[in-house]
């Protein structure tokens, strides 16, 4: 099967990714073989190319944010069947047996796998993916769209929630990329003013577009207090202007995976006042069958600029210097 395979961390730029070809995989009990039809491209894809999250497999298929149909189903899977249409996302298996796991809290599994960085991911053909952690697709939505619900949309939704933001309250949104602009959806959905700073102007038109009662630069400080904010961006710098651009009580989640350092914190003006900082960790399966509901209720519609399999370099290129409006794909099938 073709696949675009990571030998070794590099700069996006000098496009590291190798289009090859590689074995068919073989689905183990417990797992499905999923053909892929599309593939989102994720700025943790980005993360792991470029070494910003220390190397777990050599050589690694990157790719999470998948859409395909089950070919083939291994020993014992009851839950899904061959032919379903399914989405594999970043969380890929859990141990089910730590404390986190016992307590529903498997994002915080402490032997976690991630599709595309501990087993190979959907940058190819075929994909697979253990039977607890696939999830089925709403029929409302296209494969194209769907792609970027499995993780943009998965953890936006997660950050959404640990920001504490209440339906009708002002939320704060700090980077307008691909997780940003399916949560601002579902904020608008809760009937919440959302307020977004964003480095770029095509983000922000985007923003607007979507419903933002008020956009600005990427440190501008909001007209109003914030009763919560989720910095989307991996700037550390940014944590500090959402800080300060909440109201008492508030709350700023940290949606990345990855974050440059975060300057010093003023107590005093910065986080007095129970001013909160909240890391977002992976999520739940719940989290994400949540989202999908919630999602296909909406409707959420998806903004994606599609690509070859083959130009997944340029994708990600196109990804870290903000040219994509919304989300990137990859098109696998024909």
């Amino acid at each position: 099967m073709r696949a675009m395979l990571l030998d070794r961390n590099a700069d996006v730029g000098t496009g590291p990714l190798r289009l090859h070809d590689v074995p068919m995989p073989e689905p183990g009990p417990g797992q499905v073989r999923v053909r892929v039809r599309i593939c989102g491209v994720c700025r943790t894809d980005l993360h792991i190319v470029e070494g910003d999250l220390p190397p777990a497999k050599r050589p690694v298929i990157p790719g999470h944010e998948t859409v395909g149909i089950v070919e083939r189903a291994g020993r014992g899977v009851r839950a899904v069947k061959e032919g379903d249409r399914v989405g594999i996302a970043w969380l890929q298996n859990t141990c089910r047996a730590c404390e986190f796991c016992r307590s529903g809290r498997e994002n915080l599994c402490e032997r976690p796998t991630f599709s595309g960085y501990h087993v190979d991911g959907g940058y190819a053909e075929y994909a697979l993916a253990s039977e607890a952690y696939v999830y089925p697709l709403p029929p409302v939505f296209s494969d194209e769209e769907a792609a970027p619900l499995l993780c943009a949309g998965i953890i936006g939704y997660r950050a959404l929630r640990l920001s504490g933001v209440k339906p009708g309250q002002r939320l704060g949104m700090y980077g307008f990329g691909a997780s940003a602009h399916v949560t601002i959806q579902v904020a608008r959905h809760w009937g919440c003013s959302v307020y977004v700073c964003s480095l770029r102007e095509a983000h922000r038109a985007l923003a607007r577009e979507l419903g933002a009662v008020w956009v600005g630069g990427a440190t501008d400080h909001p007209p109003d207090k914030l009763h919560g904010a989720i910095v989307f961006a991996p700037a550390g710098e940014i944590v500090i202007p959402a800080l300060r651009a909440l109201d008492r009580g508030g709350t700023v989640a940290l949606a990345g995976i990855h974050m440059t350092q975060i300057p010093a914190i003023d107590y005093d003006r910065d986080l007095f006042g129970e001013r909160t900082i909240r890391s977002v960790t992976a999520n739940t399966k719940q989290d994400g069958m949540d989202l999908l509901r919630e999602a296909a209720a909406i409707p959420i519609r998806s903004h994606t600029q599609r690509f070859k399999l083959e130009e997944a370099n340029q994708a990600l290129q196109a990804l870290k210097a903000g040219r994509v409006k919304g989300a990137a794909v990859l098109a696998v099938a024909p």
